[in-house]
C-alpha cells in the first residue's frame, strides 16, 4: 500500500496518524508513506525522528482575531494546494489520509481533484474547521465520538473510534526507576497535552508544596515552554518533574490516577488503559470541544471534571487525595471507561481505507 499521510499542529493530530502508519505497516510491512506537515510545527521534529518520509508545506490557520491576516492564510493555501497536488502526484499513492489540523486543507483537496481515494479522520466531538471543509470532498469520513456525526454526511461517515487506543494497548510500560520514581509507590500522572500549558503551570507552581508528605508520588509534565519557570521553584521530594515524554502512553501505563487537557487522543488512550482521571478542559480551543470531549467521560462517572476556572487554593490536590484513597469509586470509574471501549479502532480504519481501495 502506497499512502500519502497529513496530520500537524498537536499531538492530538499527529500520534492517532503515526497509530495508524503503525498498524498499516503491521498488516502489510512493504508499504510505503509520504507524510506531509506545515514547516513550523511539532510534526517537522517527530515524523521524521519514526524514519518516516517527511515533506512540509507553508500553511497557517485562519485567524479570528484579525481578519486581516487571513489574507496570507488564504494566500498560503493556494500555494500549498500546489505543492500538494506535485508531491501526490509524484509520489501515487493508493490512498490520501487527512487526521487534522489545517495543514491537511490543501493536501486532501488536492488529492481529490487529483482524483485520489481521500479519507480523513475527526478526533474531537466538534469538528475541526479543515475537517468541516473536507467533509464534501472525500471518499470516507471517521469518527471518535459518535456524537460527531451528526456534523457530517452521514452516508459517508463511519464511527471507528480513535486509533491511538489500540495503539496504547500494544505499548509497552516505561520503567519508572529511569524517571526516579518509586516502583511501590502509587502514581499521579499530570500532563497538560503535547504543547503543555503556561496557565496551569502558573498555578500548579502555587499548590506543588501541598503534596508534600502524601503517600503517593507526582510526576508532572510541564511542556518545554513552561518547563524552566517550574524547575526554578523549590518542589516537594515526591513531585519530579520533566519538559515532555514523547512516548506518553507508556507512562500512562504506570499512572494510578492521570491530571489531563481534554484532547481526544489522550481521552482515547485513558478509556482504553482504563485509567481514572481528573479531566481539566483546555477553556482556549475552538468551539470548547475539550468540555465536551470530557462529557463524554464525566457524564459516564468515568472521571471527575474540574474546569480552569475553578482551580483556586487546594481543589485539585483535594480531589486527588478523595480519589486515590476511594478504592471503590476507582473501581466503579475503571468499570465506567471499560464500557466506553472502542476495541480495534486503528484495525477498523485500516479496513475501511483497504476496501476504499479495493473498491476503486
Amino acid at each position: 500500500m502506497r499512502v500519502v499521510i497529513s496530520a500537524g499542529g498537536t499531538g492530538g493530530h499527529i500520534y492517532p496518524a503515526l497509530a495508524l502508519i503503525n498498524k498499516i505497516k503491521e498488516k502489510e510491512p512493504n508499504s510505503e508513506f509520504l507524510y506531509i506537515g506545515t514547516h513550523n510545527r511539532m510534526e517537522k521534529d517527530i515524523i521524521p525522528a519514526h524514519g518516516i518520509p517527511f515533506e512540509t508545506i507553508e500553511m497557517y490557520g485562519f485567524n479570528r482575531k484579525n481578519i486581516f491576516k487571513n489574507f496570507k492564510t488564504i494566500k498560503s493555501f493556494i500555494n500549498s494546494y500546489f505543492v500538494s497536488r506535485k508531491l501526490i502526484r509524484d509520489f501515487n499513492p493508493n490512498i490520501v489520509i487527512g487526521f487534522g489540523g489545517y495543514v491537511t486543507g490543501p493536501v486532501v483537496y488536492a488529492a481529490k481533484n487529483l482524483g485520489y481515494n481521500t479519507f480523513i479522520h475527526e478526533q474531537n466531538s466538534i469538528p475541526g474547521k479543515a475537517n468541516l471543509f473536507l467533509s464534501k470532498y472525500v471518499t470516507t469520513i471517521g469518527v471518535s465520538f459518535k456524537s460527531s456525526i451528526k456534523h457530517f454526511p452521514e452516508y459517508k461517515t463511519i464511527f471507528t473510534g480513535n486509533p491511538c487506543g489500540e495503539d496504547a494497548v500494544t505499548q509497552p510500560p516505561l520503567k519508572k526507576n529511569d524517571y526516579k520514581l518509586n516502583p511501590n509507590k502509587k502514581l499521579i500522572y499530570i500532563v497538560m497535552g503535547s504543547l503543555g500549558s503556561s496557565k496551569i503551570s502558573e498555578i500548579l507552581i502555587k499548590t506543588m508544596s501541598l503534596f508534600k508528605g502524601k503517600d503517593y508520588e507526582v510526576l508532572f509534565v510541564t511542556g518545554k515552554e513552561s518547563y524552566e519557570e517550574v524547575k526554578k521553584h523549590k518542589l516537594p521530594s515526591n513531585v519530579f518533574i520533566e519538559p515532555y515524554i514523547e512516548q506518553q502512553t507508556r507512562m500512562m501505563k504506570n499512572a494510578d490516577l492521570i491530571v489531563t487537557r481534554c484532547g481526544a487522543t489522550t481521552l482515547s488512550e485513558i478509556i482504553a488503559l482504563n485509567i481514572p482521571s481528573i479531566l481539566i478542559p483546555s477553556p482556549y480551543v475552538p468551539d470548547n470541544h475539550q468540555y465536551k470531549n470530557a462529557m463524554d467521560l464525566v457524564n459516564k462517572d468515568g472521571a471527575v471534571m474540574i474546569e480552569e476556572k475553578n482551580l483556586k487554593g487546594d481543589i485539585l490536590v483535594r480531589t486527588i487525595d478523595e480519589l486515590i484513597n476511594d478504592e471503590k469509586r476507582i473501581k466503579i470509574m475503571k468499570k465506567n471507561l471499560d464500557s466506553l471501549k472502542i476495541p480495534k479502532s486503528a484495525t477498523k480504519i485500516y479496513e475501511t481505507i483497504k476496501e476504499i481501495i479495493d473498491r476503486k
